[in-house]
């Protein structure tokens, strides 16, 4: 049985749920004790977390506004994702439902992480940031599409020039961004350099 294609990452459509403020880490997105899980299984829900409840009682955070319930692109500020590299943080982000984000600025690792799960993290200006996420505010409703081919972001009647790292750009538009199911689906190829190795055992 052969091991699936890799998915080709070109575009991605829904709408948009924004978060405010600069250098939101890691630890904002998922807080460090809820690392100890054996998988990634369940962890959208506590992305945010600790943003988003005072105890049990709910606060205001979009996470937490009806109006955003499943949206899949995250608009986000300046540096967002650092801090420490964990990569449950995207993790979270994944499962809660997000597809993909457009913010002024990324931390690099946390930006490689989103690579890994397929999730592009494409970069607009301040001024185009701030009007998208006033956008999704006032069009929670409202689709906005995410061309990394193109390198563009369109919503309403408007479309926006957006960055994408060379790198994530060709890794996405051409299938390339998970190592893992590449390497199953090369298996041979691996197998045949395994075996030139004079430090691989395969017996």
């Amino acid at each position: 049985m052969s091991a699936p294609e890799v998915p080709r990452v070109e575009r991605v459509s829904g709408t948009g749920i924004p978060v405010r403020g600069n250098d939101i880490d890691t630890d904002q997105i998922i807080p460090a004790r809820y690392l100890k899980a054996v998988t990634f299984e369940g962890l959208g829900q506590f992305a945010f977390f600790d943003q988003r409840f005072d105890g049990d009682t709910p606060l205001e955070h979009p996470f937490n506004d009806e109006r955003f319930e499943g949206a899949s692109v995250l608009a986000v500020n300046a540096n967002f994702g650092c801090g420490s590299s964990r990569e449950h943080a995207p993790q979270s982000l994944l499962r809660w439902g997000i597809d993909a984000i457009v913010g002024e600025s990324f931390a690099e690792i946390f930006a490689g992480n989103c690579l890994g799960l397929g999730i592009p993290a494409v970069t607009v200006d301040r001024d185009q940031a701030v009007a998208l996420q006033e956008w999704i505010d006032d069009h929670p409703d409202g689709e906005i599409t995410v061309d990394v081919a193109a390198e563009t972001v369109s919503y309403g009647d408007r479309e926006v020039e957006a960055t994408v790292d060379d790198a994530q750009r060709r890794a996405l538009v051409e299938g390339e961004w998970d190592t893992t199911a590449l390497m199953r689906a090369n298996q041979n190829a691996v197998e045949d350099v395994a075996r030139s190795l004079p430090y691989v055992d395969l017996a």
